[in-house]
């Protein structure tokens, strides 16, 4: 199950984002009940400081354990490229790998499997 909940001022494509989310799921073999959190610039700041330590708003954060959310800025992705869809559905994609356990900053192998598959789903229309 995909629960999108947008909570931005934008408007997003939720079946793209669902698309992709299944499309990962998918070729990755796994089953995951997951939330979707589409938020401004201000909140996804908030949620990087207060986890991340990181005092500045990013594109995408990934919450695993128990809660499985990703939470996504679209005014952040815009700035990732010109081709918003692209970019919308990069970001969901970096944040499903990373709900299945891929890890680009641990090392650098780890970044170039996780970049990968990124590339790889990226690719699936």
């Amino acid at each position: 199950m995909i629960k999108i909940a947008n909570l931005s001022s934008s408007e997003v494509n939720e079946s793209l984002i669902r698309k992709a989310i299944n499309n990962v799921l998918k070729g990755e073999k796994k089953e995951l009940s997951l939330s979707v959190a589409i938020v401004d610039s201000e909140e996804i700041r908030q949620l990087n400081h207060q986890y991340r330590k990181k005092n500045k708003a990013t594109d995408v954060l990934s919450f695993g354990e128990d809660i499985n959310e990703i939470v996504i800025c679209p005014q952040e992705v815009k700035k990732n490229g010109d081709d918003f869809n692209k970019e919308l559905k990069e970001v969901t994609i970096h944040g499903v790998l990373h709900l299945l356990g891929y890890d680009h900053e641990a090392d650098e192998s780890k970044a170039k499997r996780m970049f990968n598959k990124q590339d790889k789903y990226l690719k699936i229309n």
